[in-house]
C-alpha cells in the first residue's frame, strides 16, 4: 500500500527500465491514462444491480473533487468489505485516479483480498496507466498475495491498447517476481495478442520464441489457430495443425482447435481440403459436432458452392449427427435458387429419416421454386401436400402460382388455390384476387369474370385500376350490348366501394 501512495521526485520524462518500474500515484496530474473506449467500462449507472452501499460510494467516486474524495468516502461510515471494493471497482474503469483513492482508503481500513488487487492491476492497465500497474505488482509482491492472474491482467492490459512488445516484457519478467512462467502463462498471453485484429505476427514471434524452453500445450495450438481464422490465412492454420498434431497428438478433446482449423478451409474455399482431413479424424475419432457442420453449410451457402454443400451434408451424415430444421431449410433454399428442383425434393424427403418435419418455410421455398420454373403439374400436386400438412403457401406464392396455372392452361388449379384463399382467409387477398381477375380476363371467360368481381366487390377486396381497365378492354372486345352493360354496372359499383 505505501508503493501506491509514495509520490514520484522524479520527471516522468526520464526514460525507466520496465525491470524496474517506478512508484507513483496513478491519478497525479503529470501521468495521462491512455483510454480504452469509454463504452467499454461500465459504471453503476448502467448496471441496475448495483448494491446500495456500492451505489453510495460509486457515487461519490463519480462526483466528488479528487481533494475531498477520502473524507466524503469516511463520512460514509461504510465498512469497505473485499466484496463492496470489488464490485466498486468493477465499476470505477472510467475513473481510474478516483478508483486509488478508494482503494488506498479502503486498504487503510480492511486488507484488500488477492481479487482486490488484480482487479487494481486490470484497471491501471486497461486505462494505460502502465507505471503504476507495476507499482501495484510490486506492492502486491511485498503483502504476498502476487498470482499468475496479476500477470494476465497486465498481458490484457498491454495488449487492449496495442503495446505486445511491452506485454512480452512482462511475460519475461515474471520469474523475476517469483511467478513460474510455465504454458499457462505462455496461453494467457498468446490469448490477449490474438484478440486483437491482424496481429498474428506478433503471437506468432512470441509463439516461436517460447516454446523452445516451454512446450506448447493443445490449448497453445488451438488459440493461433482461432486466430488464423479470424485472419482468413490457410497457409498458417496448416503449418499450425500439422505441428499440433506431431506434437499432441489427436484427442476429442481438442474439438474447439480442429473446428477452427476447419472453418479456415472452408472460409478460404479449400472444401476439399476440409473433406479430406475430416477423413482422417473420422478414422481418429476426433469427427466435429453439428455446430462446425452447421457454419460451414452456412458459409458454403452464402458462397453457394451447391456442389460441396451436399458433400459436406454426406459427410455429416456418415457421422451420425442429427441436422435440425434450420440446416435442412438452408440446403433446400440453396438448391432452389439454383433450380435443382430434384435436389430439393430430396432433402424434403430425407427429413423424416432425421426425425425433422418440414415448415412453412420449407414448403414455400420449393413451391416458389415450382412456380419459377412453371412446373404446372408438380406445383398443382404440391399444392395439395402443403394443404394436406397444414402447412399452405403464402399470400404472395399463392398470387404468383394463380397467374402460373393461368399461364400454363390450367384455369381450374388456380380456382382452387383462390378458392382455399378466400374459404381460409390466407390474407391479405388483394394481390391473388386481382391476378385471379386478370387470368379469366386472357381466357376471355367474362361471365365468370363478372361473378366473381362483384363477389369480391361484395367482401371489400380491392381491384385495382389497372385491373379495372384491362377488364373494359375485354368486356368491349366482346362487342354485345349485354356485355358493355355488365362492365357498366360493374365499373358503377367498383367506384362506388
Amino acid at each position: 500500500m505505501e508503493a501506491i501512495a509514495r509520490k514520484p521526485s522524479y520527471s516522468l520524462s526520464t526514460s525507466v527500465p520496465l525491470e524496474n518500474p517506478p512508484r507513483i500515484i496513478p491519478y497525479s496530474s503529470s501521468q495521462t491514462p491512455t483510454q480504452q473506449p469509454q463504452h467499454q467500462f461500465p459504471t453503476y449507472l448502467e448496471n441496475p444491480d448495483v448494491s446500495p452501499m456500492a451505489r453510495i460510494l460509486c457515487e461519490i467516486l463519480t462526483k466528488t473533487p479528487p481533494q475531498g474524495l477520502e473524507n466524503a468516502l469516511s463520512s460514509t461510515l461504510i465498512k469497505p468489505a473485499p466484496e463492496i471494493v470489488e464490485e466498486v471497482l468493477n465499476l470505477s474503469f472510467r475513473s481510474p485516479s478516483a478508483a486509488v483513492v478508494f482503494f488506498r482508503w479502503a486498504g487503510m481500513i480492511q486488507k484488500h483480498s488477492a481479487s482486490c488487487w488484480n482487479l487494481m492491476v486490470d484497471l491501471l492497465g486497461k486505462n494505460g496507466l502502465f507505471e503504476s500497474m507495476w507499482d501495484v505488482i510490486r506492492s502486491m509482491k511485498q503483502e504476498g498475495v502476487l498470482s499468475m492472474a496479476t500477470f494476465v491482467s497486465a498481458f490484457r492490459g498491454y495488449c487492449s491498447l496495442d503495446k505486445f512488445n511491452e506485454a512480452v516484457m512482462a511475460f519475461d519478467l515474471m520469474e523475476r517476481y517469483g511467478i513460474h512462467a510455465d504454458v499457462v502463462a505462455v496461453n494467457s498471453l498468446l490469448s490477449a495478442i490474438c484478440r486483437k485484429d491482424n496481429e498474428m505476427a506478433k503471437a506468432l514471434e512470441f509463439f516461436e520464441r517460447i516454446k523452445t524452453t516451454i512446450p506448447p500445450d493443445a490449448d497453445s495450438y488451438g488459440i493461433l489457430l482461432e486466430g488464423w481464422e479470424k485472419e482468413g490465412n490457410v497457409a498458417k492454420a496448416k503449418e499450425t495443425f500439422g505441428e499440433m498434431v506431431i506434437r499432441v497428438g489427436w484427442s476429442p478433446q481438442n474439438m474447439a482447435a480442429y473446428n477452427a482449423f476447419l472453418t479456415t478451409l472452408v472460409r478460404g474455399s479449400q472444401v476439399d481440403e476440409a473433406i479430406k482431413f475430416l477423413e482422417i479424424m473420422k478414422g481418429k475419432n476426433c469427427s466435429p459436432g453439428l455446430k462446425f457442420f452447421s457454419d460451414a453449410l452456412d458459409t458454403l451457402i452464402e458462397l453457394n458452392d451447391t456442389a460441396h454443400v451436399v458433400a459436406l451434408w454426406d459427410m455429416m451424415a456418415s457421422s451420425r449427427l442429427l441436422p435440425n430444421l434450420r440446416v435442412f431449410n438452408s440446403i433446400i433454399a440453396l438448391l432452389c435458387d439454383n433450380n435443382d428442383i430434384d435436389g430439393a425434393f430430396g432433402f424434403l424427403d430425407k427429413m423424416v429419416f432425421y426425425g425433422v418435419f418440414p415448415d412453412s418455410l420449407t414448403y414455400n421455398t420449393i413451391f416458389q421454386c415450382l412456380i419459377k420454373n412453371k412446373k404446372v403439374r408438380e406445383a398443382g400436386g404440391f399444392f395439395f401436400e402443403m394443404v394436406k400438412n397444414e402447412w399452405p403457401p403464402t399470400h404472395s406464392n399463392c398470387a404468383a402460382a394463380i397467374k402460373m396455372f393461368f399461364d400454363g392452361y390450367d384455369p381450374q388449379m388456380a380456382g382452387e388455390i383462390w378458392t382455399y384463399m378466400f374459404r381460409n382467409h390466407v390474407l391479405p387477398l388483394e394481390e391473388s384476387s386481382n391476378a385471379f381477375l386478370i387470368g379469366l380476363c386472357d381466357m376471355g371467360r367474362l361471365t365468370e369474370l363478372r361473378r366473381l368481381a362483384e363477389k369480391m366487390l361484395d367482401r371489400n377486396i380491392g381491384i385495382k385500376e389497372s385491373t379495372m381497365a384491362k377488364l373494359k378492354h375485354a368486356f368491349n372486345k366482346d362487342g354485345r350490348s349485354t356485355t358493355r352493360d355488365a362492365y357498366d354496372s360493374l365499373i358503377r359499383k367498383w367506384k362506388s366501394s
